[in-house]
């Protein structure tokens, strides 16, 4: 499974999401290749998940992959329901 964190340079913000998703990912025992970029060169990536927030995810909104919104980069809580929930369905 690929998972593709998303931020509008695909530095910062995004790099932080990555690692907070593969936290999660370990606690919940999920193995996924999980990387970050930017919102552009996502479009051109082929993964099976997209993780990003609400405003970005009005641009990938035409991309085959499950995109996934995240508001709070920060809040384990909230990236651990996001996935539970977009992942089980």
């Amino acid at each position: 499974m690929k998972i593709l964190c998303v931020c509008g340079l695909g530095q910062g913000t995004s790099l932080i999401l990555k690692m907070n998703v593969e936290t999660v990912l370990n606690q919940l025992d999920i193995e996924a290749d999980v990387e970050n970029t930017d919102v552009s060169s996502a479009s051109s990536e082929n993964p099976d998940y997209i993780i990003t927030s609400n405003e970005l995810a009005q641009s990938l909104e035409n991309h085959p992959a499950k995109v996934i919104i995240v508001n709070n980069y920060f809040d384990m809580n909230e990236i651990k329901e996001a996935l539970q929930e977009n992942m089980n369905s």
